[in-house]
C-alpha cells in the first residue's frame, strides 16, 4: 500500500456506518436481515470496507462476495451515508452497484472479477480473505438461491447434507 492509499484505507477502516443515536443500528438491520451473528456483522462490514477500498485502487471491476454485496445492498438503502458521507466525503468519487445481466457469459464475467478481487486483496492487505465471508467462486456464484422469509409467519428447515449438492 502507498501513502495515498494508505490514507485512503484509514478514512475508509474509521468511517462509522452505525449511527450511534439509532435504536436500531445498520448492523443490528444486517443481522436481522440475514441471520448472522453481531460478530459476524460487524466483520462483514468492515470486509465491506476493504472491499469498497479496492475498488478505489483497482483498475480494472471488481465483485464482491454475496456476504459482502448484502453489506454493500443494505448501505445503498442508507442513502444520505452511501452517497454523502461515504462516497462523496469518505471515498471521493461515486461507486456504483451494477447486477448481472444473467447468462452464462455474464456469470463468465463476474465469476472473473470474483477471482481478481480476491487476488486484489491479498495484493493489498497480505493475507487471504476470510473464507466465510470470501468463500470460493464455486460456492460464491452456485449457493445463490435466496429468498425473504417472514420469521414470525414460517419456519426454515435446513437440508440434510446428503441432500445438498456441492
Amino acid at each position: 500500500m502507498n501513502a495515498e492509499q494508505r490514507v485512503l484505507w484509514d478514512k475508509i477502516s474509521v468511517f462509522e456506518i452505525d449511527d450511534p443515536t439509532s435504536e436500531f443500528t445498520f448492523t443490528d438491520r444486517l443481522v436481522r436481515e440475514n441471520g448472522w451473528t453481531y460478530e459476524f456483522a460487524v466483520r462483514a462490514v468492515f470486509e465491506y470496507k476493504k472491499f469498497m477500498f479496492l475498488i478505489c485502487i483497482s483498475n480494472h471491476p471488481l465483485t464482491p462476495s454475496d456476504q459482502v454485496d448484502q453489506v454493500w445492498h443494505l448501505h445503498l438503502l442508507y442513502t444520505q451515508s452511501y452517497w454523502f458521507e461515504f462516497c462523496k466525503h469518505t471515498l471521493k468519487r461515486e461507486i456504483h452497484h451494477g447486477p448481472t445481466k444473467g447468462g452464462k457469459q455474464e456469470g463468465d464475467k463476474f465469476t472473473n472479477w470474483y477471482e481478481k478481487t480476491k487476488q486484489a486483496y491479498i495484493n493489498s492487505f497480505g493475507y487471504t480473505p476470510p473464507e466465510d465471508i470470501w468463500p470460493s467462486s464455486k460456492i460464491r456464484f452456485s449457493e445463490i438461491n435466496f429468498l425473504r422469509v417472514n420469521m414470525h409467519r414460517y419456519w426454515i428447515l435446513k437440508k440434510p447434507a446428503f441432500l445438498l449438492k456441492r
